[in-house]
């Protein structure tokens, strides 16, 4: 086990390889915060977690005291492709000399303490964590071994308790679910993320309907194709007594403007009306 820090210089962009090889520059992680495990007994907890903060744009991680020294190539093969957190992760003896440059410290914890000090949930810890970060202040979070958590002298660090909405008769998260939970609040509240992966080729994807090579159709176009569709039900006499007409076209309408159709869905729906009534040709079954 490595017995002191060693001073890492914190990478202006982190690079990591995605699962196809390829390598992706990260979000710049001068604001992000950053993950202290205090005693983590696993190393294959220590992989996952590291894995979890790739996925949201956090890169510095520090270990105290990991039960099973350090380096551990457990750690670096359940990290998959973010195994270069788990070569930069900064090793230290104590919890007080881990935290020693942060300004804001924030505990993790799923059990009630006789400590006074505020309790955040993840979503309301991670903008205070923004609102910080972008004042100048260096943010930790702390997350305590498997097995018991952090006890009172660690948490006595911390400037707030984090405390997850959970089910209270099963309220103990796995380590990595735990770092994650708080990576995906800080990047959510942060805005530095994006929808999915970003290629050479496409862009994130975009909360919403998505339309590619296409346009929302207008309202002439579904006229049009309303048109077409009442003129062949009235030919078959779907739309009988005549009394009732009126209401069901309204009902007819109403269905295809609830869809959103595009453009080109007006186009494929009237060329299945005209396929319906087509006279059948040779070789066609009847």
């Amino acid at each position: 086990m490595r017995k002191k820090s060693e001073h890492v210089e914190e990478p202006k962009n982190c690079e990591l390889a995605a699962d196809d090889g390829e390598v992706k520059t990260g979000a710049q992680p001068g604001s992000a915060p950053c993950i202290v495990l205090v005693h983590p007994q696993l190393g294959e907890n220590i992989g996952t977690a590291a894995r979890a903060m790739a996925n949201f744009g956090v890169y510095d991680l520090r270990l105290v005291a990991p039960r099973d020294g350090w380096p551990n190539p457990k750690a670096r093969s359940a990290a998959a492709s973010a195994g270069v957190i788990i070569d930069r992760a900064r090793i230290f003896e104590a919890t007080e000399q881990a935290v020693g440059d942060l300004n804001f410290i924030c505990a993790t914890t799923a059990r009630v303490r006789d400590l006074v000090k505020p309790v955040m949930t993840p979503e309301n810890a991670a903008a205070e964590i923004v609102s910080r970060s972008r004042r100048g202040q260096r943010c930790g979070i702390l997350f305590g071994a498997e097995r018991s958590g952090l006890d009172n002298d660690q948490l006595s660090l911390a400037d707030v308790i984090i405390t997850s909405p959970v089910d209270p008769d099963f309220a103990s998260l796995n380590l990595a679910q735990a770092v994650l939970i708080l990576c995906y609040e800080w990047m959510k509240q942060s805005g530095a993320g994006s929808l999915g992966r970003q290629t050479a080729f496409d862009g994130p994807a975009r909360e919403g309907l998505t339309m590619q090579g296409t346009r929302p159709a207008t309202r002439s176009e579904l006229v049009g194709f309303f048109e077409q569709l009442e003129s062949e039900l009235d030919a078959s006499g779907f739309l009988y007594p005549q009394e009732k007409r009126p209401a069901m076209v309204r009902n007819i309408r109403n269905i295809f403007h609830r869809i959103g159709a595009t453009e080109q869905d007006v186009r494929t729906l009237r060329g299945i009306v005209a396929s319906l009534v087509r006279p059948k040709g040779r070789g066609q079954s009847s």
